[in-house]
């Protein structure tokens, strides 16, 4: 058994070929939920779903995000009715008051669906409306997963890390706003002062994750601060990983980051950018899989590989890898 942490494209990458070295019947994958948004009424869990998409054979790997092939009539047919009735387009936040009102699991992560900032596909909409809908007639987002799970033919266990809500909020010189305009919306362009897990400090890991992360645990080469923070955050999934075996691949190669807003993330919560601060963030890590080209010293085991991933032999070989790595700490 084992058990793997996934946010943003890392994780989901080397899941692109962990099957050859990792039973998926025997693997289980715990996805983020600090990056989820309620755009228009309708619950878009973005790390969950790149899993799930992954998973069903219809992900879109050239963006790591969506539906391939997706059409966006609705997305396109929103902006034109905002841009006809003279309405501003971007991240519209719903009032203080209704962040906290109705679906709790929404909580401080509530947009107006005028003129939409994410380009929501229609069949990936499908999906979204479906979960919402689940949600209100009673089910918990765990177990509104796992029907999803099985409708897209998962291998895999997938589970939300919590049926509590915690929202990933940058805090920039121009104010909190939620990572999704930090990120989609503004391209990582606000410098980042801090980030805050609102909620985590009451949010609960479901029993199925605190089972889960009693086996091995894999944390891919994901965003250590927006991608694995949210998890993190919550005691009791700290204190869980300080008893398991874990290996982490680092996202760095020294101070050079493959891809998104690590650096400037790490960074603004004061994190050396690179494999020597993801080392520092994951104190808790038994080993580490780094590229062949880091030579970053640290005070745990490592195994060296090329981490690059570019196709299923790519995450298939930092697989093997990882499964070395926990061999010598497992």
């Amino acid at each position: 058994m084992v058990t793997f942490l996934a946010g943003g494209t890392g994780t989901p990458k080397v899941l692109d070929g962990a099957d050859r070295v990792f039973d998926p019947t025997e693997t289980t994958v715990v996805a983020n939920t600090g990056d989820d948004v309620e755009l228009g009424g309708l619950l878009v869990c973005p790390d969950v779903d790149t899993v799930l998409f992954h998973g069903g054979g219809v992900l879109d790997t050239e963006t790591w995000w969506g539906i391939d092939g997706d059409t966006t009539a609705t997305y396109e047919e929103l902006h034109r009715l905002a841009d006809a009735a003279g309405l501003e387009s971007g991240p519209r936040y719903l009032s203080d008051d209704a962040q906290t009102s109705g679906r709790d699991i929404a909580r401080w992560r509530r947009f107006s669906g005028v003129a939409e900032f994410m380009r929501i596909g229609d069949r990936d909409r499908a999906v979204h409306l479906t979960r919402t809908s689940l949600l209100d007639e009673g089910r918990s987002l765990t177990d509104v997963t796992r029907l999803l799970a099985d409708a897209y033919g998962l291998d895999v266990e997938l589970l939300p890390m919590s049926d509590d809500p915690v929202a990933t909020i940058v805090h920039t010189p121009e104010g909190p706003m939620h990572f999704q305009e930090y990120w989609v919306h503004r391209r990582a362009d606000p410098d980042v002062r801090d980030v805050e897990f609102r909620g985590a400090d009451r949010a609960e890991p479901t029993p199925a994750v605190r089972d889960a992360l009693a086996d091995p645990v894999v944390i891919g080469p994901s965003n250590p601060v927006t991608s694995l923070g949210p998890m993190l955050a919550m005691d009791a999934v700290a204190d869980a990983l300080e008893e398991a075996p874990v290996v982490a691949v680092s996202p760095f190669v020294e101070n050079e980051v493959f891809s998104g807003p690590a650096a400037e993330l790490m960074a603004g919560v004061g994190y050396d950018p690179s494999t020597a601060g993801v080392a520092d963030a994951y104190p808790f890590a038994d080993a580490f899989v780094l590229d062949s080209d880091d030579g970053t010293a640290l005070d745990r085991p490592v195994v060296r590989t090329d981490t690059k991933i570019n196709g299923v032999d790519d995450a298939a070989r930092v697989a093997r890898a990882v499964a070395r790595a926990l061999a010598e700490v497992s």
